[in-house]
């Protein structure tokens, strides 16, 4: 799974991106810096497998990450192609979710490219530049699929019918995960504003209150999560060694950094979440959309798992937290056996039984 990382040049794009990442990415106050993508792989933080890893000392422990892409800033135009726009564009096609960095700091040295200061104008810079991609796209699709469904083809005529509810929706300026649609069927179109969004305030050390509770009003009106962090103290933390890091935080008062908050939210907003095996050799946490079922979440460990599935044997790790092993688990009868229409829980322990 990717999540892009998009905004207006000079937001602090790149400067998060490193933080998350150690990736080294350009960060400057120039705008453009960044031009080409860059990628890179963040474990997502989770209590949970460090007490299984202490409870099972396993000879090696994975966690489960998550790709972020930082891609080149997005001005005004980028739709007929100003700036970056097209490679912009094309670049953010292949991410699954978007992570919106919106500016809320001031800072003289650090040009705006509209001027000043503005989440809300800033946000719906984006909104409008994607919103504008994706009615051109659905515009050359309905001109595509039209004369069949004029001809009377009822598979047509019932897409065109789909594609003509998606620019209604565009052209009122609503984006289309905003529309209420199947997820299924949206999927297929590969529309920029369909995708789940997460936005990211980036402040200074010292925030405005105001500023930062407008942004997050706004974020919740569109019906987004949002996180709202200081990405140079999150860089210059990302500097520090695990233990001085660790002592950082402290002082600061911190349980969790800002990159922290801001992994496990992109993480919820693709959908996702986490089951683990345990053992001698291996604890692992595996990442699956929530809704899953026993024998797909199998077939995330290997595709054999889930053609031969049997049965799953499941426990809680709150349950296994508690009693601290699988035999006490065994003792309370808190291990159970699920078959295959069971539901995968956030949380669950699994050892899954398969034909070879």
């Amino acid at each position: 799974m990717e999540i892009g990382i998009v905004g207006l040049p000079n937001v602090g794009k790149s400067t998060v991106f490193n933080a998350l990442t150690a990736g080294g990415a350009a960060a400057s106050n120039y705008p453009f810096t960044t031009i080409e993508p860059n990628v890179g792989v963040v474990n997502v933080p989770d209590p949970r497998l460090d007490r299984l890893t202490e409870l099972f000392k396993p000879k090696k422990t994975t966690p489960a990450f998550c790709r972020f892409v930082d891609i080149a800033g997005l001005i005004k135009g980028a739709a007929r192609g100003e700036g970056l726009g097209n490679a912009f564009l094309a670049n953010i096609r292949e991410v699954d979710a978007i992570l919106h960095m919106v500016r809320l700091f001031q800072d003289e040295d650090v040009v705006h490219t509209l001027g000043n200061m503005d989440p809300k104008r800033d946000i719906e810079v984006i909104e409008t530049e994607l919103m504008l991609a994706d009615l051109e796209s659905i515009t050359k699709q309905i001109d595509k699929v039209s004369a069949k469904a004029r001809s009377g083809d009822r598979t047509s005529q019932d897409t065109l019918t789909f594609f003509t509810t998606l620019r209604n929706g565009l052209e009122a300026g609503t984006p289309v995960r905003e529309l209420g649609l199947d997820p299924d069927r949206l999927r297929h179109v590969s529309l920029l504003t369909s995708k789940p969004v997460l936005y990211v305030g980036n402040t200074d050390e010292n925030p405005d209150q105001d500023v930062v509770t407008e942004f997050q009003t706004f974020a919740r009106a569109r019906g987004s999560e949002s996180v709202v962090i200081c990405g140079k103290l999150e860089s210059d933390m990302a500097e520090l060694s695990a233990q001085d890091r660790e002592l950082f935080m402290a002082d600061l008062g911190m349980q969790q950094s800002g990159l922290e908050k801001v992994i496990v939210a992109a993480y919820q907003t693709l959908g996702l979440c986490s089951y683990f095996t345990g053992g001698p050799k291996e604890v692992r946490a595996w990442t699956i959309p929530v809704g899953t079922k026993a024998p797909q979440a199998a077939g995330v460990i290997h595709s054999d798992f889930e053609k031969g599935f049997i049965k799953a044997d499941v426990y809680r790790f709150t349950d296994i937290d508690r009693y601290n092993s699988e035999q006490a688990l065994r003792e309370q009868g808190l291990i159970r056996s699920e078959g295959r229409e069971y539901v995968m829980r956030d949380g669950d322990v699994c050892h899954f039984k398969f034909n070879v």
